[in-house]
């Protein structure tokens, strides 16, 4: 590799480093980070229809009226997919990967409600670079879904040759 060569490799690995959320060395156990949005009549069809899960309880209000929810409720995924986004986006951030995640789901969310997700680093697996979290959905201060993932996540690179 010659210089200019050199040079632009490093450029661009010192680029791809700012774009990255945290690195394994950098968490801790205790870390949280959170992201809230308040669900849309828009995001429930958006949801449906990427998904293709049309199920009338989410769709139709004279159908979801006449069930134990008594009105359309939002899809479980599309509330659960808020936890991806804290740890897709904030923590651990850019370039994790998702291992694992469990969930159960303990009440409904419908239009209109605000979902907060809470992520919270509860382990670190230093042989595998992975992490485990502890990840919640609430409504005005009530679990909606809880549950636990599993993260790998990147060691820092090496910018610089020694």
């Amino acid at each position: 590799m010659d210089m200019e060569q050199a040079t632009e490799a490093k450029r661009v690995k010192e680029a791809n480093a700012r774009l990255h959320g945290y690195y394994f060395e950098d968490l801790e156990v205790g870390m949280d980070d959170a992201y809230a949005k308040t669900i849309t009549d828009a995001d429930v069809i958006s949801f449906a229809g990427i998904s293709g899960d049309t199920n009338p309880v989410h769709l139709n209000h004279e159908f979801a009226s006449e069930t134990m929810f008594e009105g359309q409720i939002a899809h479980g995924m599309l509330t659960a997919s808020f936890i991806s986004t804290v740890i897709g986006t904030k923590l651990p951030g850019p370039g994790c990967i998702y291992v694992t995640q469990n969930l159960r789901f303990k009440a409904p969310v419908k239009v209109g409600d605000t979902v907060t997700a809470i992520c919270t680093v509860t382990k670190k697996i230093d042989q595998k670079h992975m992490i485990e979290m502890t990840t919640v959905c609430s409504v005005g201060g009530k679990t909606v879904l809880e549950g636990e993932a599993t993260i790998m996540v990147p060691v820092k690179p090496q910018l610089f040759e020694d």
